[in-house]
């Protein structure tokens, strides 16, 4: 990841290179926030935008493309996972007005510590008065059911754009996993999709992760992906 600051080389997170905007298949619905994310990673877009929706619904996706969209266009990005706040110290956010792209992850998990409730608001203030960085934050509930205790806080997550993330119907996921599937070289078809969708948890974190370790042993064993070898290979 590029990045304008030196704090990046000490965060513990590493952007996997297949979370793509290619290969995120959107539900429909999401059209208009992958736009606007899109949007932030050109410097096209003004203010913040705050996504909210369950674990396991594509948020992380999201924000790692838009991340590295920016970094293919030689812009500065800094993606931080406050699902880990309790491991870094929120003077990471000093100086991060100066970044192109900002995205947040997991903002809510910080609901109830002070610090790190004010650290968020003062990074607001900042990139509302430099007006060159582009936020984006993530949560799995809406502005209003964060739970912050900082009423200031909320107020800023509301006045920009603000988008549900849609959940995926079958169909969707299912293409999902065939266009995943085709990236990797693999053939996957419909009813070895659908067998992974009756068998396993259906949200696409779960089943990509699922779809990894088939790949693997598909290239080990020099076997296709088939009803029976899957049944072999993860046991069901």
């Amino acid at each position: 990841m590029k990045s304008n600051s030196p704090l990046q080389l000490s965060l513990p997170v590493h952007l996997p290179d297949d979370e793509t905007f290619n290969s995120y298949y959107p539900a429909a619905g999401n059209d208009e926030l992958i736009q606007s994310l899109q949007a932030c990673a050109e410097g096209r877009a003004e203010g913040a935008v705050f996504i909210w929706g369950p674990e396991k619904s594509g948020r992380t996706h999201l924000m790692h493309a838009a991340c590295a969209h920016a970094n293919d266009l030689n812009r500065s990005s800094f993606y931080i996972p406050l699902g880990i706040h309790a491991s870094i110290s929120p003077a990471l956010l000093e100086g991060l007005e100066k970044i192109d792209l900002v995205c947040i992850d997991d903002v809510n998990a910080i609901a109830g510590h002070p610090l790190w409730e004010e650290a968020i608001f003062d990074l607001y203030n900042r990139i509302s008065e430099q007006k060159t960085c582009s936020l984006v934050l993530s949560a799995s509930v809406s502005p209003s059911e964060t739970g912050f205790a900082l009423p200031d806080l909320i107020s800023r997550m509301q006045w920009g754009l603000n988008y549900q993330l849609q959940p995926m119907a079958d169909d969707e996921k299912l293409a999902a996993l065939q266009r995943r599937a085709a990236m990797r070289g693999l053939q996957l078809s419909e009813d070895v999709g659908r067998f992974l969708l009756n068998r396993l948890a259906r949200d696409l974190r779960t089943l990509f992760d699922v779809l990894d370790r088939l790949d693997k042993a598909s290239m080990v064993h020099q076997r296709k992906l088939t009803i029976p070898f899957i049944k072999e290979m993860l046991r069901l």
